[in-house]
């Protein structure tokens, strides 16, 4: 009925812009407001009163009384709880995220550094599509990452969770400074979901899952599993790996960052501990990548058929990226940011 109903297009504002209502939970029925359901537009005839109206004879509470917002619980469109303004900010609050997640699945860490708001919001739309609640956005501290923590995704402030950790004093000089930052942040989220029974998926902003097969259904049989030139990294949950991945590793993950930043123009977190674990005698499963992701915008004819993720160079400007997506059905998100369809799954 387009614009003769109003109701869709507040639902659709309230959602862009990632705002909550709040609802009373009154007792035996009551409400602020009644709708009395007559016969009119929406109804043939008249239905009556939908609540009980709360009048003031019948308070048994201090109408002025209200808890704290932090006290609250708060809910997501799929009425799936969620917890607005997580910004992690160290050790200690990481495990208290942690905690709050989903114990029988994966964590997915996604790096946005140098990546758009645009970028960003399709990704996690393509994560709402297939049913992927437990991951953490890490980045810089910015009006993006703090606007996507107030609409309930938890994120990481790189800069100051480095600096919680005693390291800022060692990435604070040369040309890779974004990048230690990043790997090194990487390195303790890892050290931290292994030591929490989370088996974990590191990938880049700049890519997108083409199914849910990285996820529960096919996880590797290996201690970890690499695709160096994707930047994609999984670590399993097992004794063996929490046995390697301790605070040393974490340290020498450190050193070499310092170390191979000075002669590595293109220095990744993959490279890094990849390097570290063969040391260890770890099992490694390398990826093919030419059939395990597609890469859009490389000039020949780029097909999704036995894909699991697509990516695109860091170079590749916004609207070519868009323009790749919508041709593979991949753009889910409209003007204003926003899903362009809500997927609900089954709790």
């Amino acid at each position: 009925m387009g614009e003769r109903i109003w109701a869709p297009w507040f639902i659709k504002f309230i959602q862009s812009r990632g705002y909550f209502n709040i609802y009373t939970n009154l007792l035996h029925e009551r409400a602020l407001s009644v709708s009395h359901r007559d016969a009119g537009v929406n109804y043939g005839k008249t239905a009556g009163p939908d609540s009980k109206l709360l009048e003031e004879k019948s308070l048994d509470f201090n109408i002025l009384e209200m808890q704290p917002l932090s006290c609250l619980k708060w809910f997501d469109f799929c009425f799936r709880e969620v917890h607005p303004g997580k910004v992690v900010t160290n050790l200690e609050e990481l495990g208290s995220l942690l905690h709050s997640l989903q114990k029988q699945s994966s964590v997915f860490l996604v790096n946005l550094f140098g990546v758009s708001d645009a970028i960003a919001r399709n990704l996690l739309c393509h994560f709402k599509r297939l049913d992927i609640r437990n991951y953490i956005l890490m980045g810089p501290p910015s009006g993006s990452l703090f606007d996507l923590a107030r609409r309930g995704h938890p994120v990481i402030n790189v800069d100051q969770f480095i600096s919680s950790v005693g390291l800022s004093k060692f990435t604070s000089h040369g040309s890779s400074f974004e990048t230690i930052k990043g790997i090194l942040t990487k390195a303790y989220v890892v050290k931290k979901c292994i030591e929490n029974r989370y088996n974990m998926w590191v990938m880049d902003g700049s890519m997108l899952l083409t199914s849910d097969l990285l996820s529960e259904s096919e996880p590797p049989n290996d201690d970890f599993f690499v695709a160096n030139n994707l930047e994609v990294f999984y670590a399993k949950s097992s004794t063996f790996n929490q046995k390697i991945w301790v605070d040393g590793f974490v340290s020498r993950v450190v050193a070499m960052a310092r170390k191979d930043s000075a002669t590595h123009s293109s220095l990744s977190f993959v490279y890094v501990v990849t390097k570290l674990l063969e040391q260890n005698g770890a099992r490694i499963r390398r990826v093919d990548e030419t059939s395990f992701a597609a890469k859009i915008g490389s000039g020949s004819e780029t097909s999704l058929r036995d894909k699991k993720l697509v990516y695109w160079s860091s170079e590749m400007e916004l609207n070519s990226i868009q323009k790749w997506l919508e041709e593979f059905n991949l753009w889910s998100i409209d003007s204003v940011l926003s899903c362009t369809a809500v997927v609900c799954h089954k709790s």
